[in-house]
């Protein structure tokens, strides 16, 4: 699919990090863009800044949890623009669960999976029929993580599940289109290859009542900056790939009709040759021995 001036792209989880990088990426190239997010205020900077930039916008509060509103923002897209051609599925949380995943509360579960998994779903549901009906090329990108996705850290097992939940989503999607014969593509983003300084460390300032923790967390949330200075306290340099460069990867793999959003990383690598090495040999899962704590 050629990204070109006129074209519509919808991206979800769009107030900031990637998913605004997506949203001025594809306003650059001259497409027309719907942002939504759950955040009014920075929804609303975001979209002032595109258009001081002379992109043509709409903007959308919506919980992609809720069914309702992503159908809502579907409508509101066609009838603001008339089409929708590429669709980033990107809004996500992190579920602050702590503990051995025994003890994870079931509201940290609840609450990831709606924003994470059904969030993608029912972008899938509200927005692929009408695209697949308009007969002109698309796009979707569902936005995973390497954790879950590639292979689990097990101190963030809950995010991990949604995210290998949306790789197989993604799979699934792509088969479907492809037995349809549609002109609509389809790609798993795994965001990368480094660190990535976006709004998830701080999910729990967006988490909604009814999925609010039964008890006290047994430490403070650590936010990105408190969590980079103590990696350096012990002597650990991280690195961060900038939302832009990701942004680009997104364009250049849509442009592409690629598949797999995946950037290259010897890290990255070394976690899928070792999980399919534990997998063909039916071995025990030893590439998850270093994240084991005592």
């Amino acid at each position: 699919m050629e990204l070109r001036e006129g074209q519509v792209a919808v991206v979800t989880g769009a107030a900031s990090g990637i998913g605004l990088a997506m949203a001025r990426r594809f306003a650059a190239d001259g497409l027309k863009v719907v942002l939504a997010d759950v955040e009014e205020s920075a929804l609303e900077k975001a979209a002032a800044g595109l258009r001081e930039d002379g992109a043509s916008v709409h903007a959308r509060v919506v919980d992609v949890g809720s069914r309702e509103q992503v159908f809502a923002l579907a409508e509101a897209a066609y009838d603001t623009f008339g089409a929708v051609h590429v669709l980033c599925n990107n809004a996500g949380v992190g579920s602050g669960a702590e503990g051995r995943m025994w003890e994870h509360e079931p509201n940290d579960w609840k609450w990831a999976f709606e924003v994470n998994v059904w969030g993608v779903f029912h972008g899938i549901q509200a927005f692929v029929p009408r695209m697949i009906a308009g007969g002109e090329p698309g796009h979707v990108v569902n936005t995973s993580s390497g954790d879950g996705g590639i292979a689990p850290l097990p101190t963030a097992s809950v995010y991990a599940v949604t995210k290998a939940a949306v790789v197989t989503m993604t799979e699934s999607l792509y088969a479907h289109l492809k037995a349809e014969h549609a002109r609509v593509g389809a790609s798993v983003l795994f965001p990368g290859p480094h660190m990535l300084r976006t709004g998830l460390w701080e999910s729990h300032r967006n988490r909604p009542d009814r999925y609010a923790k039964s008890r006290p967390r047994k430490t403070p949330y650590r936010s990105l900056d408190q969590w980079e200075s103590a990696m350096k306290d012990a002597g650990k340099e991280v690195e961060f790939t900038p939302v832009e460069q990701v942004a680009d990867f997104v364009a250049e793999g849509i442009a592409a009709d690629r598949f797999w959003l995946l950037p290259e990383s010897e890290h990255s690598d070394r976690q899928i040759k070792a999980r399919s090495r534990s997998m063909l040999d039916r071995a025990n899962p030893a590439y998850l021995e270093s994240f084991i704590l005592d």
